[in-house]
């Protein structure tokens, strides 16, 4: 099966966006990355609802996400702490914006995707989550100086 770029981009936004859903289930669950990984590769891309069908995930950025983030999550807690205000540690922080920050940091270190295209990805998962909310305006705030220092060459 030939994808075009168009399609292409729109799995890898799903990728992100199922990649929080997972980070958050096995926080939530306490599921291992083995088991949500199938559960999401196996039942929830292109998943059919009675009115919509989610988007097909692209396997390789969702895996890439979830294994960085679960790898590196002293690392990307810490990063993500620095970016917030010493009142909100990452610990009171809503737990669906903790698996945003670990699978877009996740992002960062892998150094695959320019920061911009990861802030902009990530600001349209948190408007998914929070459509009435300032969550996505605090959520690119936090990632700006996330990537500024995991990529700093970047900017």
């Amino acid at each position: 099966m030939t994808v075009s770029n168009n399609q292409l981009r729109k799995m890898k936004s799903a990728s992100r966006l199922f990649a929080v859903q997972a980070l958050f289930q096995m926080e939530a669950a306490g599921q291992t990355v083995e088991s949500v990984v199938e559960e999401f590769e196996t039942f929830r891309f292109g998943e059919i609802f009675e009115d919509w069908e989610m988007q097909e995930g692209e396997p390789d950025v969702f895996r890439n996400l979830i294994d960085g983030a679960v790898e590196n999550q002293a690392k990307i807690d810490q990063m993500t702490d620095r970016a917030l205000v010493a009142k909100w540690p990452l610990g009171r922080i809503d737990p669906t914006l903790r698996a945003l920050f670990r699978a877009a940091g996740s992002e960062f270190i892998a150094a695959e995707t320019p920061p911009k295209v990861v802030i902009v990805e990530f600001v349209q998962v948190a408007e998914a989550f929070f459509p009435e909310g300032k969550e996505p305006k605090f959520v690119n705030a936090v990632l700006d100086h996330m990537a500024r220092e995991a990529r700093p060459d970047a900017f």
